[in-house]
């Protein structure tokens, strides 16, 4: 359980998808996925996902492969909870399996998994997981429900979902945002003390970071289409540099507050 005391530094996983996504849209090996993931951790990543989907639409089998090989970092594997998922995760292992919902014609994942609805099935698939010594994360709501319900099921982590906070960023919703960060931060502190690990993810950017890094709770941030999509403008090795910086100066902050 975190306290004020025991502020954790917050790491950054990176996830390298939309690399994959470009590279795929004309076929090919160029621009390639572990090229991203190695520039990533030179740049402040501490890790790096990549989601596998069912229908494959850009993290390939022969990506993971590599990127399990050849990092040097720990890898999050990105996953539905499918027998097909299952055996890929456990013939390689990574450092961790984060379990999200998926449906084939979502462009990406929308909300958090139900593992309240789907405790009898979830359980024993995370428990094969954790055999073999992999850790493993649930994308979830910030609803004490379903975190309470990961707990329950085994789960090392729960990734709080923070989508429609961020879109209420976006839509300049200023009670919706104010609404979403306080579900966020409680969610937060509950998982906590239920002993679960707590990141956070999904559609984080450059603004809507400082106040989920501000939660001492949190230990991660899984960021990845948002950083792409800068690196367009700025190339990926300043787009990461620069969330790394927003992250830390929100966690110094916080670091600061506690022990004035």
């Amino acid at each position: 359980m975190t306290t004020p005391e025991t502020i954790m530094p917050l790491r950054l996983g990176v996830n390298i998808d939309h690399v994959a996504t470009i590279r795929n849209a004309r076929g090919g090996r160029h621009p390639e996925p572990i090229r991203a993931a190695r520039l990533a951790v030179d740049a402040g990543a501490d890790g790096i996902t990549a989601h596998l989907r069912e229908d494959r639409r850009h993290i390939s089998d022969l990506d993971i492969t590599v990127l399990n090989s050849e990092l040097d970092c720990p890898l999050n594997l990105e996953m539905a909870a499918t027998e097909e998922m299952l055996k890929i995760a456990l013939e390689h292992v990574p450092n961790a399996c984060c379990l999200v919902p998926e449906k084939r014609q979502e462009l990406t994942t929308e909300g958090g998994l139900d593992v309240e609805g789907q405790r009898l099935s979830l359980q024993p698939f995370v428990s094969k997981l954790r055999d073999r010594g992999i850790r493993v994360s649930l994308f979830v709501d910030p609803d004490f429900d379903q975190i309470k319900s990961a707990a329950e099921v085994g789960a090392d982590i729960v990734e709080l979902h923070t989508g429609t906070y961020c879109e209420a960023a976006f839509a300049k919703d200023k009670t919706l945002f104010a609404s979403e960060l306080k579900r966020i931060e409680e969610g937060a502190r509950y998982a906590s003390e239920l002993g679960l690990e707590v990141h956070a993810g999904h559609g984080l950017t450059y603004d809507t970071t400082p106040q989920i890094a501000a939660l001492p709770q949190i230990v991660e941030l899984n960021i990845g289409h948002f950083l792409v999509g800068e690196a367009i403008f700025s190339g990926l090795d300043s787009s990461i540099r620069r969330m790394r910086a927003v992250m830390d100066t929100a966690r110094a902050q916080i670091s600061g507050s506690k022990s004035a």
